[in-house]
């Protein structure tokens, strides 16, 4: 391999890792709605930002058997949550994920979860050049009354991209 072959080849490795760099996706505030037995679903709610765009399509957690993107609505003068297939996350905009709007739904809960448990999170991030990221998330749970800025310290947690 010559010379110009070899600064060619590292070129493209320094782009490939500035554009993953780049990629990134920030997630903070997460939390999880704490739930006692006999309930078997909750929500999770944080904030995420996309540094260039494009869609939250996924979500897992081992708390729940079934991990839901769902989003709550006005249907009239009633309120309906529903499942959606993605979640779109402007270019460096924060998407809210907030009790009565859109939100992580955690249905068939394995174990009751109680405040101050750690829920680990997995985020599918589709980006805007339908590359791929996962976002490993720990939020924390919080009691049924508490909301996000309620009374309490929030604690913000940054994913880590893989």
């Amino acid at each position: 391999m010559n010379l110009m072959t070899r600064l060619s080849a590292a070129a493209v490795m320094c782009g490939v890792l500035a554009t993953s760099a780049w990629a990134q996706t920030t997630v903070s505030e997460p939390w999880v709605r704490a739930a006692q037995a006999p309930q078997k679903a909750t929500g999770a709610f944080m904030q995420i930002t996309s540094a260039q765009g494009g869609k939250l399509v996924a979500a897992s957690s081992p708390v729940a058997n079934i991990v839901e993107i769902h989003e709550m609505k006005m249907d009239g003068d009633v309120m309906r949550m529903a499942p959606i297939a993605s979640l779109d996350l402007p270019a460096g905009k924060a998407v809210a994920l907030r009790p009565g709007s859109y939100h992580i739904m955690l249905i068939d809960l394995k174990q009751p979860l109680k405040a101050g448990d750690a829920v680990p999170l997995t985020l599918s991030i589709e980006g805007a050049d339908k590359k791929k990221e996962t976002v490993n998330v720990q939020a924390t749970v919080k009691a049924m009354g508490m909301a996000a800025g309620a009374s309490g310290p929030q604690h913000g947690h940054h994913g880590m991209k893989h």
